[in-house]
Order: C-alpha cells, then structure tokens, then sequence
C-alpha cells in the first residue's frame, strides 16, 4: 500500500469516474468476450480521453449564435494534437481517443517485451512529420515495467515536442516508479494503480495480455 501510495503522488492522474471504474471492471472479467472487451476498451478510451484534454488552453473569438454575436471559447492551439499508439494493445485506446478527437495526427511505435529480459524493442516506427510543437498523448493500456513506455517517450523526445502525456487503463507501482526515474517531466493518466508485477512482468491482479484480450489471440 505504501508504494500505491508514492506512486499517485509523483505526477500520476487516477481517473476515478464511477463510469470509467465500472467499465474496467468489466474488462478485468475472464469470462468477458474477446468483443466485448474491444468495446469496452473503445468505451473508456473516450472517457479517459476527456481527462487527459483536461487542461488544453482556450481562447475566445467573436462567433454568431442564431440570436446574438458573443465572445466563445475555442481551443488556441492550432496544431492539432498528436495521439501515438504502442502497438498492438495501443489500438484499443486510440479507437476511444480518436472519437472524441478525430481531427488528431496519430503515430504508431511497435513494440515488443524480450521474454527473458523484458526489454522493450522496436519493430515499427511511424509518426506524423512534425511532431515539434505538438502537444502528444502516448496511449498503451499497461504501465507494466515500464520498458515500452520508456522506449516510446526517448522516440519521441528526439522530435521535441510541445508536451508529453502518457494513457494507460492499468499502472503498477514498479512500472510507474521506472517510468518516472527516466521520465519525470511525464504526467501518467490511468484508471488503476494495481498492487504489484507477478514474476513474469504482468500486472496483477490486472486484466491478463490487452493485445490477446482485444484480438482473441489466446
């Protein structure tokens, strides 16, 4: 518990919505199907995404309503923003984040966990040209060790972007406290902090393999 603890307080978001924990638990279901778990996934992506659009800066133009001209309230970045999946499980997340934002660039990094030695490698790389100055949410449904996302931040720290924001539907306390020893300028947004690794790097009590769970691959 006393690592639970340290972990929300070092720049982690837990989105406590009744709806977003009430989905999840859902998803946590082994006996929830391989459809219903994608739609789920889909569900929260675009709740989690309101939370982490959170703060975005507005500024006010003159606009016409039916009955009178007004000052209203637009965002003021006119760079669209950039959401970044970490493949597979990542697609998940992106379907969701995509519908409440569908005019954001997206990026794609694919990563793998060497299975002796769980270190991230990369067999993918694509992002949208011009990251620099574009404020980018990186979304994977598993803050596990943190070696994918480790990895996927250096990528894109090498573009310079305006921001950093990092998605996750679970955190464990060790893949949080990895992340934030190489990342700590990055802000974590997840619905659960959950109570450790189990001795093969998965988080438990957890939800078992995102990827396998979306596609039905086990």
């Amino acid at each position: 518990m006393q690592a639970k603890k340290k972990a929300v307080t070092a720049q982690v978001r837990v989105i406590d919505h009744p709806f977003v924990q009430h989905k999840l638990t859902l998803m946590r279901q082994f006996q929830t199907s391989t459809a219903k778990f994608r739609q789920l996934m889909k569900e929260v992506g675009i709740l989690l995404a309101y939370e982490v659009t959170r703060d975005l800066p507005l500024k006010y133009q003159e606009i016409k309503t039916p009955l009178a001209p007004m000052m209203a309230p637009v965002l003021a970045s006119e760079k669209k923003m950039v959401v970044i999946s970490i493949m597979r499980a990542g697609q998940g997340l992106l379907n969701g984040v995509l519908e409440l934002i569908p005019s954001a660039r997206v990026g794609h990094i694919g990563l793998y966990r060497d299975p002796g030695t769980y270190v991230a490698i990369e067999y993918y790389f694509k992002f949208p040209n011009d990251l620099e100055q574009r404020d980018i949410v990186v979304v994977d449904p598993m803050l596990a060790t943190g070696n994918s996302a480790v990895a996927a931040v250096d990528r894109i720290k090498e573009a310079n972007p305006l921001s950093i924001k990092f998605l996750c539907l679970l955190a464990a306390p060790e893949g949080i406290e990895h992340f934030h020893q190489q990342h700590p300028d990055v802000p974590i947004y997840t619905a659960a902090i959950d109570e450790q690794l189990d001795e093969n790097g998965y988080i438990l009590p957890g939800l078992g393999d995102a990827g396998d769970r979306l596609y039905g691959t086990k």
